[in-house]
């Protein structure tokens, strides 16, 4: 088992940044894949930025150029700079953890971009 605490959410003006973190329990998180997920009210869940067990990175076209993705093996945790926002951005933010058969969700940190 897996837990996952995500921090760093909050509200935002437009074309301001934040930065999600999320830790994992356990010790073997670098074994991981992990990636970051958002919802909006009303729509799926969609994926938002992976990061491979290697480091190898993967964006949705929405956020290119202004998300990046990162993780620090030796402090079990995932980090979203967030530059850029926009209000097409404001979504509940989920950590995940990944290494097949398993798959683990955190509790989801809300972003708010709004004047």
């Amino acid at each position: 088992q897996v837990q996952l605490v995500e921090s760093g959410g909050g509200l935002v003006q437009p074309g301001g940044s934040l930065r999600l973190s999320c830790t994992a329990s356990r010790s073997a998180f670098s074994t991981y894949a992990m990636g970051w997920y958002r919802q909006a009210p009303g729509k799926e869940r969609e994926k938002v930025a992976s990061i491979s067990s290697g480091g190898s990175t993967n964006y949705a076209d929405s956020v290119k150029g202004r998300f990046t993705i990162s993780r620090d093996n030796a402090k079990n945790t995932v980090s979203l700079q967030m530059n850029s926002l926009k209000p097409e951005d404001t979504a509940v933010y989920y950590c995940n953890a990944n290494r097949i058969p398993f798959d683990y969700w955190g509790q989801g940190t809300q972003v708010t971009v709004s004047s």
